[in-house]
C-alpha cells in the first residue's frame, strides 16, 4: 500500500514560475491519477537545494528554464540518465543532452529566442538588427537591459563568447554598459515597457514576453505593442540566440517511473500545444500546427547553433567580465 501512495504522487522542483502551466500540471494528475507536489524556486535556488539534500532529496523531475543550467546541473551529477524511445523520438537531438551510451540527463521541452526590441519613434531597424551593434556609439544612451548576471543574458553572453572570443566579448560588454539609459533592473517585461514608454529605446527580451503583450487585450498593453518593434538579431550571420526550458529526472528520484511518465507527458502534443499557446514558447517537437497569433507573427528565423555545454562552460569566464566592466 505505502508502494502504491508513493507512485502516485510526483515530486516536482520547478523554475517554470508561470500561472499558466497550472492546467498542464492538472491535466496530468487528470490522465494519471498522479498527484504533483511543487516547489517552486529559480534555476539557482534549485540547484542549490538539490546539493544540500543530497541523497535524501525528495525530488523526482527537475525543470529548469536554463540551458546553460541543465549543463552544469549534469555536470554536478543533479540527474539520472534516461533511456526512453518515445523521448528520443519526439525530442530532436539538438534539444537534449548528449548521450554517452546511458540516456540523456535532460531534455528540452520548449525554446525561446533572445531578441531585441526598439522603439520605433526613434531608433531605425538597421541599428539593431545585430547583438553586436547594441554595443556600437551610435546607441549611447539608448540601452535597457535586467541584470546581466542573469541566466537568460549570462547565456546570451555565453554564446557571443564563443562567437567573437574573450578579448572582444568583453569590449562588447563595456559597450553595453557605456550604452545604458539606466542601471540594470527588472524583468525583460519591464525592459519593453521602458522602451514603449521612452526611457530607453532598445531592449534585449525573451520571445515570450513579447508575446503576453502582443496577445493581451488590455488597452496599456496593446499601446506598448503600438510603440515599438522586434527584429530576430543576427539573421546574416551567426543566428538568433534560442535558450530551452526542459526537464530531468533527479539522481535520487524515489518515483523514477512516474517521474519519466511526467516527461513523456510534457513531450505530448497537447502538452507541447500548451507550451505554444498556454506561455508563447515554441514546442520542442517538430511539426506541430500552432494556433498563437503572437509566434505567427513573429515568424520563423535562423538560430544560433552553439552547443548548450560551450555556452555553461563560457559563463564562468563571462560573470569576471561582467563583474570587471561594472555590468551589475
Amino acid at each position: 500500500m505505502a508502494l502504491q501512495a508513493q507512485e502516485n504522487v510526483l515530486n516536482l522542483y520547478s523554475a517554470r514560475h508561470y500561472q499558466t502551466d497550472e492546467a498542464l500540471y492538472d491535466n496530468f494528475t487528470k490522465a494519471t491519477g498522479i498527484k504533483i507536489n511543487r516547489v517552486d524556486a529559480d534555476d539557482a535556488g534549485i540547484l542549490a537545494r538539490l546539493k544540500s539534500e543530497g541523497s535524501a532529496s525528495p525530488a523526482d523531475v527537475i525543470l529548469l528554464v536554463d540551458a546553460a543550467r541543465l549543463w552544469r546541473a549534469e555536470v554536478e551529477g543533479l540527474f539520472q540518465p534516461v533511456r526512453d524511445k518515445l523521448l528520443e523520438t519526439r525530442i530532436p537531438p539538438q534539444l537534449r543532452s548528449q548521450d554517452k551510451g546511458e540516456g540523456s540527463q535532460w531534455f528540452g521541452f520548449s525554446t525561446r529566442a533572445r531578441i531585441i526590441v526598439y522603439n520605433k519613434q526613434v531608433v531605425s531597424r538597421e541599428d539593431v538588427d545585430t547583438y553586436e551593434e547594441l554595443a556600437d556609439p551610435k546607441n549611447r544612451g539608448k540601452l535597457c537591459t535586467r541584470s546581466g548576471s542573469h541566466p537568460y543574458n549570462l547565456s546570451l553572453f555565453g554564446s557571443m563568447m564563443e562567437h567573437l572570443g574573450p578579448v572582444k566579448t568583453e569590449a562588447w560588454l563595456k559597450g553595453l554598459v557605456a550604452n545604458m539609459a539606466r542601471p540594470p533592473m527588472g524583468g525583460d517585461t519591464d525592459q519593453i515597457k521602458a522602451v514603449a514608454s521612452g526611457e530607453c529605446a532598445i531592449a534585449l527580451t525573451n520571445t515570450y514576453y513579447l508575446a503576453r503583450l502582443m496577445r493581451s487585450e488590455k488597452a496599456d498593453d496593446k499601446a506598448i505593442v503600438q510603440q515599438i518593434a522586434a527584429v530576430m538579431p543576427n539573421q546574416a550571420t551567426t543566428g538568433t540566440h534560442v535558450n530551452i526550458a526542459g526537464g530531468a529526472v533527479a539522481r535520487y528520484a524515489k518515483n523514477r517511473t512516474a517521474a519519466v511518465r511526467f516527461l513523456e507527458y510534457l513531450a505530448s502534443d497537447a502538452a507541447q500545444a500548451y507550451f505554444a499557446n498556454g506561455n508563447n514558447e515554441w514546442p520542442a517537437v517538430a511539426g506541430l500546427k500552432l494556433t498563437n497569433s503572437a509566434l505567427d507573427q513573429l515568424g520563423s528565423f535562423k538560430p544560433d547553433s552553439v552547443a548548450v555545454s560551450v555556452i555553461g562552460m563560457n559563463q564562468v569566464k563571462v560573470q569576471q567580465m561582467l563583474d570587471r566592466v561594472g555590468y551589475k
